[in-house]
C-alpha cells in the first residue's frame, strides 16, 4: 500500500476556495479504483494548513488516479492558490 500526506498551506483569502476544490477532489478520488482512503483535514492550531491523507492499494492505482480527469483538473487549481508539500510512504 501507498500512503500520501499532502500538506496544503493557504492564505486566509484563498482558504475557502481551496477547501471547496479539495472537497471536490476528495469526493471524486474516493471513487477511484484502488483508493482505500482519501481524507481532508484542517489543522486545529494553524488555520493556514490543510492536509489530504491518501491510501492506495498499489502504484498502478495511484498512477491511474494521478492521470485522472479530476486530478489533472483540480490539483493545478489548488497549486495556483496554495503551496503543496508531499510525503510518501510505502508499506
Amino acid at each position: 500500500m501507498i500512503r500520501l500526506n499532502v500538506f496544503v498551506r493557504v492564505d486566509a483569502e484563498h482558504r475557502a476556495e481551496v477547501l471547496k476544490i479539495a472537497e471536490e477532489l476528495v469526493a471524486a478520488s474516493l471513487k477511484d479504483d484502488g483508493c482505500i482512503a482519501y481524507d481532508l483535514f484542517a489543522s486545529a492550531t494553524r488555520p493556514d494548513v490543510l492536509m489530504i491523507c491518501e491510501t492506495w492499494r498499489d502504484v498502478e492505482s495511484l498512477d491511474e488516479h494521478s492521470a485522472s480527469a479530476h486530478f489533472t483538473r483540480l490539483v493545478p487549481q489548488i497549486e495556483k492558490l496554495a503551496q503543496m508539500k508531499l510525503e510518501r510512504f510505502e508499506f
